[in-house]
């Protein structure tokens, strides 16, 4: 198995950079989208445990708008062959002051292009530098 080619973690961080545009400019479209329209699609969230599309798509169409923007740092794609990925970051808010949020998504390659098939997302206290 090849492990991150560079044509596929391109293609991934094309996909991610998408998403988290969408994402802070609550682009519910291209957010529903990104994620694969399956009933084995999840999403674990900060404050729910989403299971398929349809609580997914369920749950951005019901989420405010406000106070999405985030900034992201250490994000790490890897690629497992042509049509598997991994992406991994770490997230800031500044209505969250002293958390830190992590994010890790399990992308595939279908017909139709890169799709999440399942995210996890957690908010934690920023650990202290030592």
């Amino acid at each position: 198995m090849e492990i991150d080619l560079p044509d596929v973690i391109a293609e991934v961080k094309a996909a991610f950079e998408r998403y988290e545009q969408a994402l802070v400019s609550n682009d519910v479209a291209v957010l529903g989208e990104l994620f694969r329209n399956d009933s084995r699609t999840l999403r674990y969230g900060i404050g729910e445990n989403l299971y398929g599309y349809e609580a997914i798509s369920g749950f951005r169409a019901g989420r405010s708008p406000v106070g999405l923007n985030r900034r992201t740092a250490k994000t790490v794609i890897s690629s497992y062959g042509r049509d598997t990925a991994v992406a991994s970051t770490l997230f800031y808010r500044d209505t969250a002051p002293g958390k830190v949020g992590r994010q890790m998504q399990t992308w595939i390659r279908f017909p139709e292009g890169w799709r999440v098939v399942a995210a996890h997302v957690s908010i934690i206290d920023e650990p202290k530098e030592t």
